[in-house]
């Protein structure tokens, strides 16, 4: 079940806890979210929730840090 998206004026949560310098435009929506830095996806959570039913079981992260 999908939740009811809030207007874009009003940012994803996670913009609201980083800092202001890691705050950017959801690629899709536009609706500011926590971009940047660690943590940061381009997408706010709700165009995020889609893309990710769409994974399935076997999508993992991987870092390609050192």
């Amino acid at each position: 079940m999908t939740t009811l998206r809030p207007p874009i004026t009003e940012p994803d949560p996670s913009a609201l806890v980083c800092s202001g310098d890691k705050v950017g435009l959801c690629a899709e929506c536009q609706r500011k979210t926590h971009r940047y830095g660690s943590g940061g996806s381009p997408l706010c959570q709700w165009c995020m929730e889609p893309v990710k039913a769409g994974w399935g079981p076997n999508v993992r992260y991987t870092s390609t840090r050192p």
